[in-house]
């Protein structure tokens, strides 16, 4: 087997307390995984006046209860706001993600009542689009390209075209989910349910069906060749991070002896 036809899979686990998944290749050795090469690689300034907007939101709803905490405490708490409310939307997706993935199959599905408006959107979208799905919920690679991702939806609909979905839970769809699409499109394999490795099916169009406790949208987003090549810069740029520590040497020594 060749190495651009080793299966990759996905492996979960836990990091600070929080669930998270990487992807390794039939050697064990570990591929970098799509969206995080989009967060090591793409500039998001925006984060930064997110993360001051809700360590303050959080300080003002739980006043209370910081001024009794020691300060070491009340600081960690402060910290570690912006990554609860992170995580629980997180959570929120992953849900709805695996909810859909079993509407889409005509499976019944228990949830929490919380998840109640989403999962009502999820079954209007299915309704009304009929997606004949192909595949659902696979990892995907490029080893030339050096990545590996798992994307929600590849299915047929009605004017006989093929897309290539991915369910988004968050407040907004946002432009550079292309960049996530084209990796996910430009894939050379797909692991299937047995583990072995399949040529990835070629798809007319890709998008996002933006699932929200109110309704759904479907938005075509671009993902063509010339997204792909910004997403190997990007790849590049993601690169960096960990080549970057070897340039620094340990302290020189002085090139003349002190005189005592």
């Amino acid at each position: 087997m060749s190495a651009f036809t080793a299966p990759i899979t996905r492996r979960e686990g836990k990091s600070f307390g929080r669930a998270t998944h990487w992807y390794v290749d039939a050697n064990g050795l570990k591929i970098p995984g799509v969206t995080s090469i989009l967060s090591d690689g793409l500039p998001k300034p925006a984060l930064v006046g997110w993360g001051i907007k809700s360590v303050a939101e959080y300080a003002i709803d739980h006043w209370d209860d910081l001024a009794v905490e020691k300060p070491s405490d009340r600081l960690k708490t402060l910290k570690g706001s912006p990554y609860a409310v992170r995580d629980e939307a997180a959570s929120r997706g992953t849900a709805v993600h695996h909810i859909a993935e079993r509407l889409a199959a005509g499976e019944e599905v228990e949830y929490e009542d919380e998840l109640a408006g989403h999962v009502e959107s999820a079954v209007r979208f299915l309704d009304e689009w009929q997606p004949r799905v192909i595949l659902a919920e696979k990892s995907c690679y490029n080893l030339e390209y050096g990545w590996a991702g798992t994307f929600d939806l590849i299915a047929e609909f009605s004017d006989g075209r093929t897309a290539l979905l991915d369910y988004k839970t968050s407040k907004g769809v946002y432009p550079d989910t292309g960049l996530q699409l084209a990796a996910y499109r430009y894939s050379t394999h797909y692991t299937d349910d047995a583990g072995e490795p399949q040529p990835m099916p070629a798809v007319d169009w890709c998008g996002v069906v933006h699932v929200r406790a109110d309704g759904y949208d479907v938005y075509e987003l671009r993902a063509d060749e010339s997204v792909l090549l910004r997403m190997r810069y990007v790849a590049a740029v993601a690169r960096l991070k960990g080549e970057m520590p070897a340039w620094k040497s340990d302290a020189l020594p002085a090139p003349i002896e002190a005189v005592a």
